[in-house]
This record gives C-alpha cells, structure tokens and sequence, in this order.
C-alpha cells in the first residue's frame, strides 16, 4: 500500500515542532495570552507550508503556472542576465497567504542553475526582479526551445528553496522548491507564446495555464 503524503512541506516542519513546543510550553506555564498568540502564529506557519495535491492539465505546447498568486506582468522584454533574445515575461506575486510550493511550469532539461545573492526590496516593487535575491532555473524542451523560471526573494522572504540540480529532467506540474514568507516568480518564454492570462488574474501552481510555448 502507498503510503499518503503529508500536505505540509517539508521545509516547513522545524518551524511548525519549534511553534507548537512554545505553544505547549506556555499552555503549561499558564500563560494563556502568551498561548494564544503562540497558537495563531503556529497556525499562519502551517497554513504557509501547507503543500496541497493539484490536478495538472495535459495541454499541448501548455505552460502551466510554477506558482500561486497574482499576475503582476506580461509583457515583452529584453532581460541578458537570461537570453541575448527578446522573451515573453509572466510575473506571479505571492502574498503570505498563498500556497508557496513552486512547480515545473514545463517538461524538459534543466540547462543552467543561477542563484544570486541580492537585496530584499518588495517582490512586487519595479526593481525587485532586478536588484533581489533570486535563483534562475532554465529548461530546455523536448523540441528545444528554452524558457526560465526565476524565483525571487522579497521584502519577507529571505530563504529560497531550489532542490534542482543541472541534468535533472523534470515534468511539468513537478514540485522543485519554494520561497519562504511571501516571494515572486518570473517566468520567461520564447517570444512567440502566447499568454492566456492577464494582469491581476490569480492562478494556481500546476494548475492554471499561463501561455502557449511558442
């Protein structure tokens, strides 16, 4: 028999013991203010680790979401750090309240892993993709196309999960890492997708169609 996967991310179970300890702790003392402070926080820390099954659409040429959240851009743009070519840019802000597991918006290759160290300004600020914290992830497809995936740091978050490695292939709606405490994720394609989505929509990793791989 199969057994059942917790819903909860494993990142998040120190926090979540650490949390609830206190919680014991001062219910034992008699700090019963103290308690219930303890117990709303541990009750944020595990609704924010809370890592829920999705059922991942097959669509061809479908790009899937890596993250939840709000659309903040789409848009052409022209970004070195990641292709000398022109890209379609599909930005996700994720508040603290959103699922914050990250998942393969598309089947392939990883080519190249990038982290770089950086500032903690707003992730839904102008400069935040460009002066952040980030780990860039690019893949390669079956038909050779290339498209990125960049998770970065926010004003909250100061911790970015990435558990791949270059090599690895990966399927699209697979979970690869996360940003801790409210984050972004950019998502660069070849320019000539197609986006299905528009500023302000909220979409769902694994779940939501984002573009039609161009």
């Amino acid at each position: 028999m199969q057994k059942e996967r917790i819903p909860i991310a494993k990142e998040g179970y120190p926090f979540i013991a650490f949390s609830a300890f206190l919680s014991l702790i001062c219910a034992i003392l008699g700090l019963s203010l103290v308690t219930l402070c303890l117990v709303v926080i541990s009750t944020f820390i595990l609704m924010f680790f809370r890592d829920p099954e999705r059922m991942v659409p097959a669509i061809e040429r479908g790009v899937i979401s890596p993250a939840d959240g709000k659309i903040i851009v789409v848009d052409k743009t022209h970004d070195e750090r990641f292709s000398e070519h022109e890209m379609m840019k599909i930005s996700i802000f994720m508040n603290v309240f959103d699922v914050h597991v990250n998942r393969i918006p598309f089947s392939g290759k990883v080519q190249q892993i990038q982290y770089v160290t950086g500032a903690f300004l707003a992730a839904d600020s102008a400069k935040a993709h460009l002066n952040n914290e980030y780990c860039a992830v690019s893949i390669e497809t079956a038909g050779g196309q290339q498209l990125t995936m960049v998770q970065i740091a926010g004003l909250v978050a100061r911790r970015i999960i990435c558990r791949l490695e270059r090599g690895d292939s990966v399927t699209v709606g697979e979970r690869f890492g996360l940003i801790r405490f409210g984050s972004r994720v950019d998502l660069y394609l070849p320019t000539g997708s197609n986006p299905t989505v528009k500023v302000g929509d909220k979409v769902r990793a694994g779940e939501s169609l984002l573009a039609y791989l161009g």
